[in-house]
């Protein structure tokens, strides 16, 4: 849990994967791929019965830790009460990542590349252009 990136508003796309990441690690990404079930009755079986506490259990963590990794200031103005499927789809209508913010990213690390004088110039863009993420 302590490698997610804390959400600071530019860092969506990444803070995302962490999430999910660190929730499939767990072993409690269940409340973030499934809908919550429906309400327990007195004829419900034992596996709908733990089906539903395992959901109830994966909904509080990645709720938790959800929100522990959100800056205060952008807390405000998220859902009090809801799943963390539910969560996950605020923040990501919220900080939508359009194609614009990698081609952001990319011009940035153009803009910061230095030439070192090893090689052709051209040896730096093709650099650039296949370069590990």
């Amino acid at each position: 849990m302590e490698t997610i990136e804390v959400l600071s508003g530019l860092n969506f796309k990444k803070w995302k994967e962490d999430i999910k990441f660190a929730m499939e690690m767990a072993e409690v990404d269940l409340s973030l791929v499934t809908d919550k079930p429906g309400d327990l009755t007195i004829t419900s079986t034992d596996d709908e019965k733990l089906v539903h506490a395992a959901w109830m259990k994966s909904n509080r963590i990645c709720l938790l830790s959800m929100r522990r990794s959100i800056l205060d200031h952008l807390k405000s103005c998220m859902p009090s009460y809801c799943t963390a499927k539910e969560l996950m789809t605020v923040i990501s209508e919220r900080y939508r990542v359009s194609s614009n913010a990698d081609i952001g990213t990319l011009l940035q690390v153009l803009f910061n590349m230095k030439y070192d004088g090893n090689g052709g110039i051209t040896m730096l863009f093709v650099w650039w252009i296949i370069r590990p993420n």
